[in-house]
């Protein structure tokens, strides 16, 4: 049945926050067991998807029409529309159609990579927990309606705005709409109607993450209605600007600088030679066209979402295609040990008395609290739930209430009642945890008093348990007479009855990985929660430092500074409080270092917002997922070895096209300034610049698929303006030598007309921007390299048409001749010649290169090792 509209278009305007529960489930003609599946289809086609804007990509019309805000192609468009005024409709033909065909090619590529990147996007899709016909189900978020109930606990994001139907120890972190850092309590109940979104306790709302504890609640609003969707563009997360966006901006600001220069002295000095003014104008126009990388932000995307795919097709989801190039930059990765070090499957391996002997009573209690509870899901749970051992069957007992574990107190305690009426508190958590709220230990079924010596015995186990491998968790409880509810002032005076042991062994081939990492310039780091000995054991299986250690305690008595200066210098921090992690990571990020950062858990956001490349894995929550940048399809450090490889690939590939950009079009376009000056004619037609660009640019749409050597991928490659500067300097002047090389053959030998000169001209310009892509395109010898078949068909393919179209029927619309083949000959000469020289070049600007970055680096430590000694000095001298 089609619901009502006017019910449930009265609940906004009435404040649903202000309405008594049983009120507002009328009005959403819903009930507390939730909707019907064939009623919530209804109400999503009426109400639509519960996205807080349309997340669609824009229309290929859009992407089309994109192509032509370009400053330089709006220039041109308005130099073709004067020389109609004019009276050069051919010329203003030609330059049209040059310019619809480049962004005809730049649109394919870039709507082609956004297609694919939606894709993509859909692949980590987050789901929900929903009553639809009174059972619980897993839906995408985005098809709740106005009426659903929703289950929720802790490390959940809340998929709509909703009211609290019931709630156990339910705190939410509602940071994301107010800038509260605490986490606030949430239970059933009302609000004022002219309460603010931080002043209803009652209420939850889309994009705010659940802290600890268990609820239910109804949606009210979704989609674009929930105050999210309201102020979205304000809570949008400022993503701060990556290593690659600037070194992008900076080379734009270079070559716009270059490009400036050009077209204010070539036009200027033409005028004055009393050249005509349109023609002038279009000449230097068309330099500045010819020296502008036009296509590069069509490159970069068709790089990066190739990229994408790739990483995809190998086990990695891109969130941010910014991500990949950072990922590729990244020379340290933080991680916890479970999943990633570990195997991740954990096993309960032993359940121990306070003597140290096997308990069927330990195991029985153990796997109560375990199946019980109805928090937080983890795998310890699971492995207790699993073990296999003796004991009485849990159908003996009922479940009376539970404490929801949080952060804090690192327990859970489930409270369940026997055949006897009695209730009996079962607490199990981190063993220093437990023993906090422990008056008594349990000894051979009897209680004592816990005293120094059982404190020390206990201890003492834990260690030599914990140094063989073992996580140790501990276990204790509490007699009660009946009653209805316990909260956490009942967790004292308790008994310490045991030990659970859970083994978690390193995972097979992590020590392979770990080298690999270490062979690409990448170090790891572990933050884990768990304590020193089992972290130190782990490290040394795995082949890790196990001897620089620092835990939570120690980190928690160190300043800022304090901390910058020892963090480089430790490599596994233990016992870490979740909200320490954000520390290390900022700490880390400060020495320089580009940081990734691996974390599936509730507490994980905030490290993963700080570091630069944030990771999650596809079985995380909620929380940690949105939180990450890039998401592994499998917990597996080999599946992100295999993503770092792909990032430097992009990142390599979209260099190439700036270093081709860069060499050949910057001397070309240098030579062709400097001749106008000089020459009786202009040494290119503004049309002729403007074809040799576009063609000049097809080979580089295959760049994002071009092979990589494999010396480019071993070490963390970044942006350097500087490097890019000297770069285009080095292989413009070859460029310009050989280009004057080529006035002189023309001029001087050949005595050819303007038309021949300016045809001769076209045709070895556009061949030594086609053979330098071979070149810079590696950096080793040129032949010992192979660029991918698609480049190579293409450059091949440009290079005959540069040599044939003077001859085609069409070459006199661009003012082409016929070349005589001595001509021709004599330019394939000089371009074999160009083609040694450049070669030659490259060895020596990149074996300079190598020279200076070995210095600049050696500097780079000196200072930075006296900086953190001194910093660490001067804390300590105090």
């Amino acid at each position: 049945m089609q619901p009502s509209p006017a019910p449930i278009g009265a609940v906004s305007e009435s404040a649903y926050w202000s309405v008594e529960t049983g009120e507002l489930l009328r009005r959403l003609e819903t009930s507390s067991s939730g909707l019907a599946a064939s009623e919530a289809a209804s109400r999503l086609t009426k109400f639509g998807r519960n996205m807080p804007a349309s997340r669609s990509g824009p229309s290929a019309f859009a992407v089309f029409v994109r192509q032509f805000r370009s400053p330089l192609v709006l220039i041109l468009i308005f130099a073709a529309i004067v020389s109609v005024f004019v009276g050069e409709g051919q010329e203003a033909a030609i330059i049209g159609a040059i310019v619809l065909a480049s962004c005809v090619l730049t649109f394919t590529q870039e709507y082609g990579a956004s297609r694919a990147m939606e894709a993509l996007k859909q692949r980590t899709s987050r789901k929900a927990i929903v009553l639809r016909d009174g059972v619980e189900c897993s839906i995408d978020a985005e098809d709740i309606v106005p009426g659903d109930v929703i289950r929720l606990s802790a490390g959940n994001l809340i998929p709509a705005d909703g009211v609290i139907l019931d709630a156990r120890d339910f705190n939410v972190s509602e940071a994301v709409l107010t800038g509260e850092t605490f986490p606030v309590v949430k239970s059933p109940g009302r609000s004022a109607p002219e309460a603010s979104v931080a002043q209803r306790p009652n209420a939850v709302f889309t994009g705010t993450s659940v802290r600890s504890g268990t609820a239910s609640m109804l949606a009210a609003e979704t989609g674009t209605r929930t105050e999210f969707a309201s102020i979205a563009a304000a809570l949008e997360r400022r993503i701060p600007e990556t290593g690659f966006a600037r070194g992008i901006r900076l080379f734009g600001y270079l070559m716009s600088e270059i490009m400036l220069a050009i077209v204010i002295l070539v036009f200027f000095a033409n005028l004055m030679l009393h050249r005509p003014l349109i023609e002038s104008l279009l000449f230097s126009l068309a330099l500045a066209v010819g020296l502008t990388p036009e296509l590069l932000p069509a490159i970069i995307s068709v790089t990066l979402s190739s990229g994408a795919r790739t990483m995809a097709a190998n086990g990695v989801i891109v969130r941010r295609l910014d991500a990949i190039e950072n990922l590729g930059s990244m020379d340290l990765l933080c991680t916890d040990k479970t999943g990633t070090l570990t195997e991740g499957v954990i096993h309960l391996d032993g359940w121990f008395d306070v003597d140290g002997n096997p308990s069927t009573d330990v195991l029985l209690w153990a796997r109560l609290n375990a199946t019980m509870q109805t928090g937080l899901q983890n795998p310890l749970d699971e492995a207790i739930a699993g073990a296999k051992g003796e004991g009485a069957t849990l159908s003996a007992f009922t479940k009376v209430d539970e404490i929801p574990y949080d952060f804090i107190r690192k327990r859970l305690s489930v409270a369940v009642r026997t055949k006897e009426a009695e209730d009996l508190l079962i607490t199990k958590g981190a063993v220093q945890n437990v023993l906090e709220v422990c008056g008594f230990v349990r000894t051979a079924n009897r209680l004592e008093p816990l005293d120094d010596a059982h404190c020390a015995a206990i201890d003492e186990k834990f260690q030599r348990w914990s140094a063989d491998g073992y996580r140790v968790l501990g276990l204790a409880i509490r007699r009660f007479e009946s009653r209805n509810a316990f909260g956490r002032k009942d967790e004292t005076d308790l008994a310490f009855a045991g030990f659970l042991l859970f083994l978690d062994p390193p995972k097979q081939g992590v020590r392979e990985t770990l080298a690999a990492l270490a062979h690409r310039g990448i170090a790891v780091k572990v933050i884990s929660g768990d304590n020193r000995y089992v972290a130190a054991h782990l490290a040394e299986a795995v082949g890790l430092r196990a001897d620089r250690i620092m835990t939570g305690e120690d980190l928690s008595k160190l300043t800022k500074s304090a901390l910058f200066a020892r963090a480089g210098h430790t490599d596994l921090f233990v016992e870490i409080d979740p909200n320490q992690k954000e520390r290390i990571i900022q700490a880390l990020r400060s020495r320089g270092h580009v940081v990734g950062y691996l974390g599936d858990g509730i507490n994980d956001a905030p490290a993963l917002h700080e570091a630069d490349i944030g990771i999650s894995v596809d079985t995380a929550v909620d929380v940690a997922r949105e939180a990450a940048d890039i998401i592994l399809l499998k917990q597996d450090l080999g599946v992100l070895v295999r993503g770092v490889d792909d990032g430097r690939k992009s990142f390599a590939n979209t260099m190439k096209y700036v270093s081709i950009t860069t060499s050949a079009n910057f001397g070309n376009m240098i030579s062709m300034a400097i001749a106008s000056l000089f020459l009786p004619f202009l040494p290119l037609l503004a049309k002729q610049i403007l074809l040799n660009n576009f063609l000049s640019d097809v080979p580089s749409l295959a760049i994002a698929s071009d092979n990589v050597d494999p010396d480019q991928l071993r070490r963390p490659r970044h942006w350097d303006i500087g490097f890019v500067r000297r770069f285009m300097v080095s292989f413009g002047l070859v460029s310009s030598l050989f280009d004057f090389a080529t006035f002189a053959f023309l001029l001087l030998f050949v005595h050819a007309p303007a038309a021949g000169f300016q045809t001769a001209w076209f045709v070895e310009s556009l061949l030594t921007e086609l053979a330098i892509v071979l070149i810079v395109r590696t950096h080793k010898a040129f032949w010992m390299s192979h660029p991918s078949r698609l480049l190579a068909w293409l450059t091949l393919a440009v290079a005959v048409v540069a040599i044939v179209i003077p001859y085609m029927p069409f070459a006199a619309w661009f003012g082409f001749v016929p070349l005589p083949l001595p001509i021709l000959a004599g330019l394939l000469a000089i371009t074999a010649l160009y083609l040694m020289a450049s070669e030659a070049t490259k060895r020596w600007f990149f074996g300079h290169e190598s020279h200076q970055s070995h210095r600049r680096r050696a500097g780079w430590i000196i200072d930075r090792g006296n900086a953190s000694h001194s910093a660490y000095l001067q804390q300590y001298a105090a």
